[in-house]
């Protein structure tokens, strides 16, 4: 029985050409062959402003991209997040559509009346992919990997979403070929997996 899943493209960048495209193509492939149901939602095609006070963030309602971008998370079963570090965290414009989607009308569901607030996404599982610069162990070990941390509890576990998982791919500046279709082969792997 194939999965629902929702590929969400990090990159800041449109068009495609990085090699975050490029897993994520791998991943969808992998996914397809193996019947898998597969959305995607790249942040830099989509139209949306920054959220700029609380108000909005709680009660406004959303552009009509970002309520796309719900509903395909809605469908799901499970969300594969790909981007490159950048700065030692994701980049500003992904950061930006996560506000936007994970609003709390969207991300709590129905509260219980004792209960403020309940996990609304609960029952979905997540891959995050993180390529970058710098070697993988160095963000991990000496860097903490707190950006990643982050998104896994703060935001990805808090609305109900997990078990969470990562893969962090580095030195991609450098990367030879051989080494590159390695890592495509493995997200072709997981998407085919679906895990």
């Amino acid at each position: 029985m194939g999965r629902r899943i929702v590929l969400i493209q990090g990159h800041p960048a449109r068009g495609g050409g990085h090699f975050c495209h490029a897993l994520a193509d791998a991943y969808a492939e992998g996914a397809a062959a193996a019947g898998h149901e597969v959305r995607r939602v790249a942040a830099a095609e989509l139209d949306f402003p920054l959220l700029r006070d609380r108000e909005d963030f709680e009660h406004g309602t959303p552009p009509p991209d970002i309520a796309e971008a719900q509903a395909a998370i809605a469908w799901a079963e499970h969300l594969v997040i790909v981007y490159p570090l950048w700065l030692g965290t994701m980049p500003a414009l992904l950061k930006a559509f996560i506000e936007q989607v994970f609003r709390p009308d969207f991300a709590k569901g129905e509260a219980e009346a004792a209960t403020p607030w309940t996990r609304g996404l609960k029952g979905r599982s997540s891959r995050i992919v993180v390529t970058m610069a710098m070697p993988a162990l160095a963000y991990r070990w000496y860097f903490g990997a707190h950006s990643l941390k982050s998104l896994e509890r703060n935001i990805l576990a808090f609305v109900g979403i997990r078990p969470n998982r990562h893969m962090l791919i580095g030195l991609v500046e450098g990367i030879s070929d051989a080494r590159r279709q390695k890592w495509l082969k493995k997200l072709r792997d997981l998407g085919t997996r679906g895990r």
